[in-house]
């Protein structure tokens, strides 16, 4: 199996001059793509790349050339495909907000320097019609570059913006682990992710959460604590896909979290004040990343009902969760409300059309009842 891995690099040695070509390049792209994607909103048909024709081309009135045309109307296809797909009938029709621009070895090319300066060129070719605007940019590699370069192959497409480059690596990972040790993560804030074996990890996300809070908008401080709430959650994802006991990890599906005002309207005002802060979708792609790079299967199940429902005898009731305790109104079972929600979200799978392999994995009664006993002793 293959997988893409990308990584920044930051324009920190380009003049003046070249930051000023790429800061006029990037608002006429902006302008194409945005056209393409209102010529293919409104198709019949799904739009792909074998409508991207010559004649298309030549609607958009731009100073552009015609190949990068073709790189606009193609970035304009996957926009109004990935639009539609996330957002079903609520799609809204996106736009280029011209902050970067996806570009091919068509108009961009890769070479390694020859002085020790720089370690490569990227050098801009073929942007204007009148093949008047060429400029290289010199770049360095650093330690997340390196590593992804040992383990993979580079490929030929870099998103390109005024302040750095970002560059993508294939890399092969293997056929994914086939075992059926599986467990489910309830995502919160008291916990970045409650596991259904019973473990909490990432009970430092709230107190880093509410750093960035504090932090005026904007500052360098804020952007500190962003960056090491953004590592602390990759921490947190290595940490789950890299064990040994684990080949499946089962996850709400929160993906649609802005769009779904129902599933909003579950999490706490904490959280919710927090969404702009710290992005679901942060974490999840990051879960996502590391289980396929460590050859683990990621599922997801709807998320309703699971932080309400009992996983001992299956009772829903909201007056079962109050705050960090879970409490069933109908057997008296307790626990942690995250842990138990956990431990939902894997029964769900498990006991959905596409879990049957792994069902008897849930804890039997017994161990409920001992799990009872030791939240209760440590609540007392």
């Amino acid at each position: 199996m293959k997988v893409v891995r990308a990584t920044n690099t930051p324009l920190k040695f380009a003049t003046a001059s070249k930051r000023g070509e790429l800061q006029k390049i990037l608002p006429e792209y902006a302008k194409v793509v945005n056209h393409f994607i209102g010529l293919f909103w409104n198709l019949d048909e799904k739009p792909s790349n074998k409508i991207c024709t010559a004649d298309l081309y030549n609607t958009a009135e731009t100073w552009l050339s015609p190949t990068m045309r073709q790189i606009a109307s193609r970035e304009a296809v996957a926009m109004v495909l990935a639009s539609k797909e996330r957002d079903g009938a609520d799609a809204v029709m996106p736009a280029h907000n011209g902050k970067s621009m996806r570009l091919t070895e068509q108009v961009v090319k890769y070479s390694e320097s020859e002085t020790g300066s720089f370690d490569f060129w990227l050098t801009f070719t073929a942007i204007a019609a009148d093949k008047s605007m060429k400029f290289s940019v010199p770049l360095k590699r650093h330690k997340h570059y390196n590593r992804l370069a040992k383990r993979g192959k580079l490929c030929k497409s870099y998103t390109v913006s005024d302040t750095g480059i970002q560059f993508a690596f294939e890399i092969e990972t293997g056929p994914k682990k086939t075992g059926t040790k599986a467990i489910g993560i309830d995502t919160g804030i008291n916990a970045l992710a409650s596991l259904s074996t019973g473990e909490q990890l990432g009970r430092d996300i709230k107190a880093a959460i509410e750093r960035i809070k504090r932090c005026r908008l904007g500052s360098n401080g804020q952007q500190q604590a962003i960056r090491a709430l953004k590592q602390r959650i990759a921490e947190v994802a290595k940490s789950i896909a890299q064990r040994d006991d684990i080949d499946l990890v089962v996850v709400e599906d929160l993906h649609n979290l802005s769009h779904n005002t129902k599933l909003k309207g579950r999490l706490s005002r904490n959280i919710r004040s927090s969404i702009g802060k710290w992005n679901w979708r942060l974490w999840l792609q990051r879960l996502e990343w590391a289980c396929e790079l460590h050859r683990v299967k990621l599922r997801r199940v709807p998320p309703q009902y699971t932080s309400q429902t009992c996983s001992h005898c299956g009772y829903v009731d909201r007056a079962n969760r109050n705050g960090e305790l879970f409490r069933c109104q109908e057997c008296n079972y307790a626990d942690n409300a995250d842990l138990n929600a956990a431990k939902n979200i894997l029964s769900r799978f498990t006991t959905g059309i596409y879990g049957s392999c792994y069902r008897g994995l849930l804890p039997s009664v017994s161990d409920s009842k001992l799990a009872l006993t030791q939240f209760e002793f440590a609540s007392a």
